[in-house]
């Protein structure tokens, strides 16, 4: 059987959010992380966050075969180092990520210190195979400022997508509907980009420099759930977006809000 579990459903920031005194209130989530299971009981992370302890206690493993990296913003990242002397002293994980990702790894100094120490085997392979799955990365338009952006695919008996961030849909579809690029992919589960629920949530800054497609906008484009739908899970939510502590919206017309420990079997 191969299992994905999120353990992770939070903007990079978490929920509630440090400085926030607005979310105080609002159930615990942390930053965005999946965990795979493959057929031969193979523990692989997607996603390093300063939430590691919390979310492999949640996933019931205390340690991981792989980690994979989407890109290098801070909060899908900054757990890295929790696999080091430091802490959990691991060895010889293999650590997957971009090309552009695995040159800012080696430039940086705490984290190219990790692989000196043999922490992690750094890997660019775009597919890796794992017994009963296959993972693939898929290059998707999102703020480069330190390394490009890979959303995954999870090819099971089901694909699964993971896809936490991207800029707008109409740079990720390039022509093409919601409906037709999930299907063109074989995607059956998608977990996408559920930062904000409006282009005007955030009252105190630009928003227009955090680019993230809005969820009423990805609502608009897909309507109601219909027969041979994927099943899709808004991910990635920020502390101002009141799907954190209302789903209606999504659920009402059939499409789902990520939540701690989430299973889906593909």
């Amino acid at each position: 059987m191969i299992e994905v579990v999120l353990l992770g459903s939070a903007q990079d920031g978490g929920v509630p959010q440090v400085g926030c005194n607005c979310c105080i209130d609002l159930k615990q989530r942390y930053p965005v992380s999946i965990g795979l299971s493959d057929s031969d009981g193979g523990k692989h992370l997607f996603e390093a966050t300063r939430n590691l302890g919390e979310q492999l206690r949640l996933w019931g493993v205390t340690e991981v075969d792989s980690v994979f990296l989407t890109h290098a913003h801070f909060g899908h990242v900054d757990g890295l180092g929790l696999f080091g002397k430091e802490t959990m002293g691991v060895k010889g994980i293999n650590l997957y990520c971009s090309k552009s990702m695995s040159s800012l790894i080696e430039r940086t100094p705490n984290w190219s210190l990790l692989l000196t120490d043999g922490v992690f085997n750094l890997n660019s392979e775009s597919e890796v195979k794992f017994p009963g799955v296959s993972i693939e990365s898929l290059k998707i338009p999102h703020r480069s400022e330190l390394s490009d952006m890979h959303a995954y695919l999870l090819r099971g008996d089901k694909t699964l997508l993971f896809l936490p961030d991207h800029d707008t849909w109409s740079e990720t579809l390039e022509g093409k509907d919601i409906r037709t690029w999930l299907s063109d992919l074989g995607v059956d589960i998608a977990l996408i980009d559920g930062t904000f629920m409006s282009e005007d949530e955030l009252q105190n800054r630009d928003q227009s420099k955090i680019p993230h497609p809005p969820v009423k906008q990805t609502l608009q484009m897909l309507g109601q759930r219909q027969k041979g739908d994927p099943e899709i899970v808004f991910i990635h939510l920020n502390h101002t977006n009141p799907l954190c502590y209302d789903t209606n919206p999504v659920s009402s017309l059939g499409w789902k809000v990520g939540i701690e420990g989430m299973r889906f079997i593909i």
